[in-house]
This record gives structure tokens, sequence and C-alpha cells, in this order.
């Protein structure tokens, strides 16, 4: 699914920067979050992940309306397990992320995987939840050395 990712993708926005909460793609709310979501959230159309989900996506940049569809770069995808099934985060926007917004990002999603953690479990599931960092990086902002091909 990830090798078939194309350069350019078009997301559509369920949680807005700033939201604390997240809706699904129907419009009904999914939860609601302790603190505003620092990035606006949506999904891949066309693009399943393994919680069965369209795939996510984070795009940097101001703020976007719920329900506005963006066509944006994807710059690198962040590994997520959600209550146990593949649920990878691609990173999208304008602008190449920079190694603060790139650490940011990863230490959102930490923070992000221990509060799906606690909601997992008080809905009953003991399946696993973490974020596991980088599967493909954003090149060289993310500090990746020049000649470094990894992603």
């Amino acid at each position: 699914m990830l090798e078939e990712l194309p350069a350019m993708v078009d997301v559509v926005i369920e949680y807005p920067r700033g939201a604390m909460i997240k809706r699904r793609p129907d419009g009904s709310v999914d939860f609601i979050a302790p603190l505003p979501c620092p990035y606006n959230y949506g999904s891949i159309p066309g693009f399943i992940a393994g919680d069965g989900d369209a795939l996510d996506a984070v795009v940097l940049g101001p703020r976007l309306a719920l329900g506005a569809r963006v066509r944006v770069r994807v710059f690198g995808v962040i590994d997520f397990i959600d209550d146990g099934c593949e649920d990878p985060k691609v990173i999208c926007g304008e602008a190449v992320p920079g190694r603060l917004q790139c650490a940011g990002l990863l230490a959102f999603f930490s923070s992000y995987a221990l509060f799906k953690r606690a909601l997992s479990r008080v809905r009953g599931s003991t399946r696993v939840t973490r974020s596991g960092g980088w599967l493909r990086r954003p090149g060289r902002a993310c500090g990746q050395a020049r000649g470094d091909s990894r992603r």
C-alpha cells in the first residue's frame, strides 16, 4: 500500500488544526481529544490502512476547514499501530518540514499513542497501540545525511 503512494495525494480534512473533536468521514464524532490537535488531520481517499479505514494523513501548514479537500505533496510516513492494526500516518504539505517540525511530529504521535492506548483500554481492548517512528523520512529536512537514500 505505501509503496503505491504517489508523490502528490488528495487529503480530506476530518480534524482541522486546533480542533478537539475528531470526526469520522461521515461527520459523526470519533472522539474528543484532551488537547487541541496541532496539525490538520484527515485521510487519503482510495487508500485503505490496516484498520480498514482510509489511510490517515497530516497536512502541515495553516488551519484548513473541516471537509476541505486539498492536493498536497507527500513528505514521509510515520509508523503507527492502533489497537493492533497497522495505521500509518502520511505526512504531507506544501513546504518540506524542518528538523524541529519532524521532531514535533514524532513527539505528537508518541503522545497520541498513549492517549489512544488509554482510550482502547477504556473500551475493553488490550491490543497494542504504539508509534514506531519514521517508515519513510522526508529527507535531509529531518536529519537524513546527503547521499543517504533510506526511505
